[in-house]
């Protein structure tokens, strides 16, 4: 149920990536945010454009609002995020949970990046469990909700809750939790604390993948709807079933396309790899080679 006070939600659903970014309006201010953009990029030909992000200018210049907040749930690992893009463009503040930088500490080695303690500065504020800030008049609540990703946080503004990779809709079940620094049973009691908000509570996924037999895409639920159905962890599923299923389930899954570029580039607030000597930049590719490759190559 909303009023007069409740914050209007726009959502943008980018269907290459299958991610929905919102912009969240304080209608008495008209200060807004930013929450999970995206930066468009063809993996086929290394090709970045700006053209989803330039969707949500424009409907911030057609709202005639502020932005204050770019917002991440996480460090993605399956888009680009367009925040330096929107943050040169609105001179809004970045944000993200505070453990971003156990995440950086984990792939900074993997793609030979720059440190963590260097390039912390790219974030304009790391966000603790519980803290709370202000769009306009809307109190936003920060909740931690690792599993994930050690870094992962919703955005509790009034009665919505933008939950990131946490959940997904009621009939497509939960995030992975494989990847490193992951953690099954962090996202099972991650997932306990977003469904023991009151039923009525709206949540706002970040992806959607139109789970067989549904023929549209779409990315908002409530609490009560995810209790009842969520088909990975309805009310009754206890922590050790859900682990036990996660588990079997991620060793299934293929890693995302975009996994390589969008880690390097997210980890450091969508900043793109400094240009090299010729002017060009360049994503890098980790390779693992066999015994028998290695040995010859």
């Amino acid at each position: 149920m909303t009023n007069d006070s409740s914050p209007l939600i726009q959502a943008f659903f980018d269907e290459a990536t299958f991610t929905a970014s919102y912009l969240v309006i304080d209608p008495a201010t008209r200060e807004a945010a930013i929450i999970d953009s995206v930066l468009d990029y063809d993996p086929k030909s290394g090709k970045i454009s700006t053209a989803n992000a330039d969707k949500l200018l424009a409907a911030v210049a057609k709202e005639k609002v502020t932005v204050r907040w770019i917002l991440e749930t996480h460090a993605h690992a399956d888009h680009l995020t367009a925040a330096q893009y929107l943050k040169t463009k609105t001179g809004a503040k970045l944000g993200i949970g505070a453990h971003i930088t156990d995440v950086q500490a984990i792939f900074e080695p993997v793609f030979d990046l720059d440190t963590a303690a260097k390039e912390n500065g790219e974030f304009d504020h790391r966000f603790t469990d519980g803290e709370k800030f202000k769009i306009g008049n809307l109190t936003v609540e920060v909740i931690a909700t690792p599993g994930h990703t050690p870094a992962c946080v919703s955005y509790k503004i009034d009665d919505a809750v933008f939950v990131g990779d946490t959940l997904f809709m009621p009939d497509y079940g939960t995030a992975r939790a494989d990847f490193p620094g992951g953690d099954a049973h962090a996202l099972y009691r991650s997932i306990q604390r977003l469904l023991s908000l009151p039923d009525e509570t709206r949540l706002f996924m970040c992806h959607d993948y139109k789970a067989p037999g549904r023929d549209e895409f779409v990315w908002e639920t409530s609490v009560g709807e995810e209790r009842q159905h969520n088909v990975h962890v309805h009310q009754g599923v206890t922590e050790s079933e859900f682990v036990t299923m996660r588990q079997a389930r991620d060793k299934t899954l293929a890693a995302p396309v975009l996994l390589l570029p969008s880690i390097q580039v997210n980890i450091h607030a969508g900043h793109l790899p400094r240009a090299s000597d010729n002017g060009r930049r360049y994503l890098k590719i980790p390779l693992t080679l066999d015994e028998k490759a290695g040995a010859v190559l």
